[in-house]
C-alpha cells in the first residue's frame, strides 16, 4: 500500500515542510507506505500527472496553497480518470475553510484534512493500513492499476466515475468518521486539538532532498495578533517547540553549513525569552556561512534584543518587517497594533549597525487606503532605507476577518487564487494598475541592489521616491519595456535614459554613478557605453598590477597571482565625482543645480573593486581607494 503526498511548489528554490512533517509523524512503521513527491507550478501539468501516475500510488494526499490550487484542481480532476481506484485527500489552508463545498464540486476527492495534518494523517494512514491492505476489496497490487486504457481494473467505465467516488466515499466514511480533524461526504468529524510542537520529529536528518533549497524551520506556531487579512490570527493557541530542542537542531544546520535556514513564525520575537535565547545562541556557534531569516514585529523589539542584532556577524540574520501601511485609519481597521514612530527608529537603529538586511513590507488594497494615501505609506517606509521593500497586494484569503468583510469595504477581488484585489471602495483598478507598474520598477531598481548610489542621487530630481517610481513605470510604458523587459545588463543604460529625461544637466554624474554601480556588483566582460573613455589612464592601470604584483598592498590575498590575472580577478576605475560617498554626493547636487551644470568634480580618483571580498547584505565588491603619484615611472605609491 502506498500513501503519495504531492507538493506542488512555487519554485525550485523551494520546499514543502507540510509533506515532510506528515511523514516524520506517522513513526517509524507506518514511514514505509508514506512516498513524497515535490513539483513546480512552472512543470507542466501534463508532465506531472505523468510522473503520479507512473508512482502507481493507492492513496494520494495533495497540499494545497493559493500559489498551487488551480493546477491542482486540474491534477486530481485528470488523475482520477488514470487512477480510478485511488482515494484523493487535500490538505492545507486553502481548502480548510470550504471543504463541504469542495467535495460537492469534486465528487473524486475522498475527504479533506482541516488544519493541523500531523496526528490527523497518522490516524488515517494506520486505518489504511488496517483496513485496506488485507481486504479483498482493496489489497490490490499497486502496478495493476489501470490495466486498460480508458478502464480501471474493475472495468467499469471512467464516465462513471462521480457516482462510484460518491458511492465508494460514503461506506468508506464509516471508517473515517472517528479520525479528528477530516471533512467527509457526510460531514466534520470532531475538531482536532493542536499538536504540541515537541511531538514533531525534526525533519531534516537526511539534508540530500534540500540541497539548494531553501529549509524552512518552525520554533512557534500561532500569532497573537488578529491582524484581519491573515489566516495566522485564527490560530488562537500559542505554541513553542522546547529551546533545547531548537538549539539542538539550529546546531545541525550549523554543523551541516546550510546556506539559509528560514523560521516559519509568524511573529518570531513574540516572545522576548524565546527570541533572546534563539538569536544568542545563533551568534555564540556562528559559523561564518548560515544566514537565519525572522518575520519579525519590529516595534516590540526590546532594547537588550537590539543590542544583541547589532554583535551579529553581518549576513548571519536577515529580518522581515510588516508595515503594511502608515494610515492610521488603516492600521485601526486591518486590526494591527503598530507604533510607527518606534518602528521608525528601531529600523534605523538596526540599520546604523550594517550589519542586517531588514526586509519591509506594504500591502495596497487595505481598507481606507487610496492611491495618494499608499503614496504616502509608500514614502515613510522607503525613507527607512530597508534593504528590500516589498509592495504587495492584499490577497482576500478564505476565513480570514477580510474575507468576510469584503463586501462592508467594497473589495473586489479574483476569484480564483490568489485572490489578490481588482479594486476597492478607496482604490480604483486603474489606480491598482499603475501600482503593478510601481511594483515592478521597485523590484527591478530597489530590490536588485543594482543601483544603491544612483537612485539616492536620483531621487533628488523628484518630490519624493512614490513620484520618482511613478515617472519610471510610466516611462516604461512609454518605451514598451513592460512587454519586451530590458536584460538586466541594460537596466543601467535604460536608468541613464530616464535620469536625462528628467536631470540632463547632471549626465555626467549619472554615467558616473551608474558606471560604480554596475562595477559594485560585477566584473563586466565588456565596458558599457556610458562609462567614460579609458584610453588616458590605460598605462596608469597596467602599472599599478605590475606594481601590485610585487608589493600586494592593497590585494594582500591575491598572492599566487600575477598582474595579469589580478587585473582580470579585479577591476580599477577612475572617477571625477566621489560617487561612493552619499553626503557629498547630495552637496554636489546642489552645487550643480547652481552652478547651472559646470564642471564642479573633484578627482580623479581610483577606486579598487575586490570581488572575493563582498558584502553580505547587498553582494557588492569591497571597494578602497588608491593612491597615485602623477610623477612619471613611479605613479603607484
Amino acid at each position: 500500500m502506498k500513501f503519495l503526498l504531492v507538493a506542488v511548489n512555487a519554485k525550485y528554490i523551494h520546499s514543502n515542510p507540510a509533506i515532510y512533517s506528515l511523514r516524520a509523524c506517522v513513526g517509524e512503521e507506518l514511514r514505509r507506505y508514506v512516498e513524497l513527491a515535490e513539483y513546480t507550478i512552472n512543470q507542466p501539468m501534463g508532465e506531472i500527472l505523468a510522473d503520479i501516475y507512473e508512482r502507481k500510488p493507492d492513496v494520494t494526499g495533495f497540499s494545497c496553497y493559493i500559489w498551487n490550487w488551480r493546477l491542482v484542481r486540474e491534477l486530481l480532476t485528470e488523475l482520477a480518470k488514470l487512477l480510478p481506484e485511488t482515494d484523493i485527500w487535500l490538505g492545507g489552508p486553502e481548502v480548510s475553510w470550504d471543504a463541504g463545498e469542495l467535495l460537492r464540486k469534486y465528487p473524486q476527492v475522498t475527504g479533506v484534512m482541516v488544519g493541523e495534518g500531523e496526528a490527523t494523517f497518522r490516524e488515517l494512514l494506520e486505518t489504511y493500513v488496517r483496513h485496506w491492505e488485507g481486504s479483498e476489496e482493496y489489497g490490490r497490487d499497486s502496478s495493476d492499476h489501470g490495466e486498460q486504457a480508458g478502464r480501471s481494473k474493475t472495468g467499469r467505465d471512467r464516465v462513471d466515475l462521480p457516482g462510484m467516488a460518491d458511492k465508494r466515499s460514503r461506506q468508506q466514511d464509516e471508517k473515517w468518521k472517528n479520525i479528528p480533524g477530516l471533512y467527509l461526504r457526510s460531514g466534520a468529524t470532531p475538531p482536532r486539538a493542536c499538536v504540541k510542537l515537541d511531538d514533531i520529529p525534526f525533519l531534516y536528518r537526511d539534508l540530500a532532498p534540500f540541497e539548494n533549497r531553501i529549509i524552512y524551520y518552525e520554533s512557534s506556531r500561532g500569532c497573537p495578533f488578529l491582524c484581519s487579512y491573515c489566516l495566522s490570527s485564527l490560530e488562537k493557541q500559542l505554541r513553542f517547540r522546547d529551546i533545547s530542542v531548537i538549539k539542538e537542531e539550529l546546531q545541525f544546520f550549523l554543523d551541516n553549513k546550510v546556506k539559509q535556514v528560514k523560521f516559519t513564525d509568524r511573529t518570531f520575537n513574540c516572545n522576548h525569552e524565546h527570541a533572546m535565547a534563539v538569536w544568542r545562541y545563533l551568534r555564540e556557534h556562528d559559523n561564518g556561512v548560515t544566514n537565519f531569516h525572522f518575520e519579525i514585529s519590529a516595534d516590540i523589539l526590546r532594547e537588550d534584543e537590539i543590542e544583541l542584532l547589532g554583535k551579529m556577524r553581518p549576513g548571519l540574520v536577515q529580518l522581515e518587517i510588516g508595515v503594511q501601511s502608515a494610515n492610521p485609519q488603516t492600521l485601526k481597521a486591518i486590526r494591527r497594533v503598530t507604533e510607527l514612530e518606534k518602528l521608525e527608529k528601531i529600523v534605523a537603529a538596526i540599520r546604523k549597525n550594517r550589519n542586517i538586511h531588514q526586509h519591509l513590507d506594504l500591502i495596497a488594497g487595505l481598507p481606507y487606503e487610496d492611491y495618494e494615501s499608499f503614496g504616502n505609506s509608500f514614502n515613510r517606509v522607503y525613507h527607512m532605507r530597508p534593504e528590500q521593500l516589498q509592495l504587495g497586494f492584499l490577497k482576500v484569503l478564505k476565513g480570514s476577518e477580510m474575507w468576510e468583510k469584503a463586501d462592508e469595504y467594497g473589495i473586489i477581488y479574483q476569484e480564483q487564487p490568489p485572490y489578490e484585489v481588482l479594486y476597492t471602495r478607496w482604490l480604483t483598478f486603474e489606480d491598482v494598475l499603475k501600482l503593478k507598474g510601481i511594483e515592478e520598477m521597485v523590484e527591478l531598481y530597489y530590490n536588485s541592489g543594482q543601483f544603491t548610489h544612483t537612485l539616492p542621487f536620483l531621487e533628488k530630481a523628484f518630490a519624493n521616491p512614490f513620484e520618482m517610481y511613478e515617472a519610471m513605470a510610466e516611462f516604461y510604458r512609454e518605451k514598451g519595456y513592460f512587454k519586451a523587459s530590458p536584460a538586466r545588463g541594460y537596466r543601467y543604460q535604460v536608468l541613464l535614459d530616464f535620469a536625462l529625461k528628467h536631470d540632463e544637466k547632471r549626465e555626467a554624474v549619472y554615467r558616473e554613478l551608474l558606471t560604480y554601480d554596475m562595477y559594485l556588483r560585477e566584473k563586466a566582460k565588456s565596458r558599457p557605453a556610458f562609462a567614460a573613455d579609458l584610453s588616458w589612464c590605460r598605462e596608469i592601470i597596467r602599472d599599478f598590477y605590475q606594481e601590485e604584483e610585487r608589493t600586494r598592498r592593497y590585494l594582500p590575498d591575491y598572492g599566487e597571482y600575477d598582474g595579469r590575472q589580478l587585473s582580470k580577478m579585479t577591476h580599477l576605475e577612475p572617477f571625477v565625482w566621489p560617487v561612493w560617498d552619499r553626503e557629498r554626493m547630495a552637496e554636489i547636487y546642489e552645487c550643480i543645480g547652481r552652478s547651472g551644470g559646470g564642471d564642479v568634480g573633484t578627482g580623479p580618483e581610483f577606486i579598487l573593486f575586490d570581488y572575493r571580498k563582498r558584502n553580505p547584505l547587498n553582494h557588492g565588491a569591497e571597494t578602497c581607494r588608491v593612491v597615485w603619484d602623477w610623477n612619471p615611472g613611479s605613479r603607484v605609491l
